[in-house]
């Protein structure tokens, strides 16, 4: 489930992703069908059954939940409802967002296919951010004191579970990083490897794909207004970087992309 990010030290920036061309991989990867399994699943090796034997994925099995598809716009819960569970990603994308007390809102993330969502409720049992589907999108939900109990019984599920929340921490830290000090060019190009890292994990081209968030998403999770991000794509375009056709996005040049950050 890990988002990679890129900063200072050439770790990837995450955003999220759909695929123009999917590859044969990628159409194997979990539907909205409701009766798959998470032994049968396409997405096992990036989810929470990673580590776990068959006897074990079929006791996890057990306690997940398949819930009907979520339409765009639709949300898995708002901030402040209380935690309950962890979802898992099984097919489109969804986008986590905070909103302060004068209503003003923050793009806070992006999820892709086999990625965990909701882990930002486990500390104070109210879930901090909302989350809303970017698209027709299904998950897998998984309630978090059954989780617990099932972790004590699978030390392999615990383990992984942890390293799930350290790898959210160290994302955290870095998009602190990268919202401090990186210029906007710099910004948008390491969302942009960001995406092409998170591509490749799922079986797909990591230079060619659409955008499922809009450019108004991208600009609050930068810290960048819709005109900013619209330019700077704009720049990557007339350098020969990016080719961009309204959300679609094809990446010309990583390695100059990977240099604009290799300079910060």
């Amino acid at each position: 489930m890990t988002n990679s990010e890129i900063g200072a030290n050439g770790q990837t920036l995450s955003g999220d992703i759909i695929p123009l061309r999917p590859s044969s991989a990628a159409q194997k990867i979990c539907p909205h069908n409701s009766t798959v399994s998470c032994a049968s699943c396409r997405l096992n090796e990036l989810c929470l059954p990673i580590a776990l034997n068959k006897s074990e994925i079929h006791q996890l099995d057990a306690i997940v939940e398949r819930n009907r598809p979520y339409k765009k716009g639709e949300h898995l819960y708002r901030q402040s409802d209380e935690f309950k569970a962890v979802y898992a990603v099984r097919s489109g994308s969804f986008k986590s967002y905070f909103l302060s007390n004068n209503g003003q809102g923050r793009v806070t993330g992006f999820f892709l296919p086999g990625e965990i969502i909701g882990m930002d409720g486990i500390a104070s049992h109210r879930y901090a951010n909302s989350t809303a589907a970017l698209e027709h999108s299904s998950v897998c939900e998984i309630p978090f004191t059954q989780l617990e109990r099932l972790s004590h019984e699978l030390p392999n599920l615990q383990h992984h579970f942890f390293a799930i929340m350290g790898n959210e921490i160290a994302k955290d830290q870095q998009i602190h990083t990268l919202l401090s000090s990186y210029t906007a060019e710099e910004r948008t190009a390491s969302f942009l490897l960001g995406l092409s890292s998170r591509y490749t994990r799922v079986s797909l081209s990591p230079t060619r794909f659409l955008l499922p968030m809009t450019r108004g998403d991208i600009g609050e999770y930068l810290g960048l207004t819709v005109e900013t991000v619209s330019r700077i794509l704009t720049a990557l375009q007339r350098k020969g970087l990016v080719s961009v056709s309204n959300r679609e996005i094809e990446l010309l040049d990583i390695e100059s992309l990977r240099g604009i950050i290799s300079t910060s």
